[in-house]
């Protein structure tokens, strides 16, 4: 796991991670359920399409749009397997603990906070 400073300044270098930005939908959903709720559901989300050992779908098991939660994990390379061992330092092949999946959260809500005050 990474300092989230460093993460942050390497992820801006990324063409690919800085070109996802919420919606006008997405970013009403956030601001209507509030982060709390959002978080919760990235909670449920990691736990469901991250957190196991083994994926039958990995690398693609995170839609690119549809909820607040999936643009994050594209933009902060928290979405698969093998980005979390790119840009996490998290290896794959083997189920995330209880403080790798908060880790995620952590990651996930910095990049949606600023989006609350815009």
């Amino acid at each position: 796991m990474r300092d989230l400073d460093q993460l942050f300044l390497a992820l801006q270098r990324s063409t690919f991670r800085t070109s996802f930005h919420l919606n006008a939908r997405d970013t009403q959903y956030l601001r209507q359920k509030g982060l709390a709720v959002v978080l919760d559901h990235a909670e449920a989300f990691i736990a469901d399409r991250l957190a196991p050992a083994v994926i039958p779908n990995e690398g693609q098991q995170t839609p690119m749009r549809g909820h607040p939660v999936f643009v994050a994990q594209h933009a902060t390379a928290t979405c698969c397997r093998g980005c979390l061992a790119k840009w996490h330092r998290i290896p794959a092949g083997r189920a995330l603990n209880l403080d790798e999946q908060a880790y995620i959260v952590v990651v996930i809500e910095r990049w949606l906070m600023p989006l609350l005050s815009e």
